[in-house]
């Protein structure tokens, strides 16, 4: 019998008023494996993510995350629209990392990863600064505890936010387009950090990417969006080799072609 996945889009849909984002999407994603979501900009990829941290409402279908309906609870035998506080202790299963680093300014790092464990899972100060000291240590800025994120390079700051996500222990990371905000010669820093959290941390990561390089060598399955559905899906040789819709192909070619 196959494994419950950890991830399940099962026909999701996404609208904008006339504008659909995502049509009727299925999609699984296996406990522990790194996925990387490709395509053009405007193809939904982003949305999957943000309707992941339910930050945005469907219209259709149901998510499911750990075996239970993330916008949805279980009343008897339906299902009802989720309340907040079932929001909210879904949502503590998974850990999101934006394009912006979106870090509190008045805060130093070390308060940064320890406000949400604090106030959301009730830890006392002094386990959450030592879980805060841990993560940190792991995305190397072991001495920039006391740092305030003004003080911090770009890829510090993602760092920084890389170390806040996991300082809540979420089972699922999401991490949208990480790089695309930093200068160039800080790229690899933080796609370092987020390689070794993936070979080191039994954790489902999605994450949208235009980094090619980095996709083909971490992820387990590519998955090509386009106006709002899955093209083509399969490993990242079969993917960047041999890709078989003419719509993957002229993307790659486009996107290799730059990079």
């Amino acid at each position: 019998m196959d494994e419950q996945p950890m991830v399940c889009f099962d026909k999701v849909t996404k609208a904008y008023g006339e504008l659909v984002v995502l049509r009727e999407l299925d999609l699984s994603v296996a406990a522990n494996e790194k996925v990387s979501l490709i395509g053009p900009s405007g193809s939904g990829k982003t949305t999957v993510l943000r309707t992941l941290m339910t930050l945005e409402p469907i219209q259709g279908g149901v998510i499911e995350v750990d075996g239970e309906p993330l916008t949805h609870m279980k009343r008897g035998e339906r299902l009802v629209p989720a309340d907040a506080r079932h929001k909210r202790r879904m949502r503590g299963k998974i850990g999101m990392v934006f394009q912006q680093f979106n870090l509190f300014p008045h805060m130093t790092a070390l308060q940064n990863c320890i406000e949400a464990p604090m106030t959301v899972l009730g830890l006392g100060r002094d386990e959450a600064a030592q879980r805060a000291q841990e993560l940190l240590r792991l995305v190397g800025l072991a001495t920039k505890v006391d740092s305030y994120p003004g003080q911090l390079s770009g890829g510090q700051q993602q760092r920084v936010a890389i170390a806040r996500a996991l300082a809540m222990r979420p089972k699922v990371m999401l991490f949208d387009e990480v790089t695309s905000a930093l200068d160039p010669e800080v790229v690899g820093e933080v796609l370092a950090v987020i390689r070794d959290i993936g070979r080191d941390h039994n954790l489902t990561m999605l994450m949208v990417t235009h980094q090619m390089g980095f996709a083909r060598e971490f992820s387990d399955r590519i998955c090509f969006f386009s106006d709002g559905a899955i093209v083509e899906h399969g490993t990242p040789d079969q993917i960047f080799g041999n890709a078989r819709h003419e719509r993957t192909q002229q993307f790659l070619r486009a996107v290799l072609a730059g990079q």
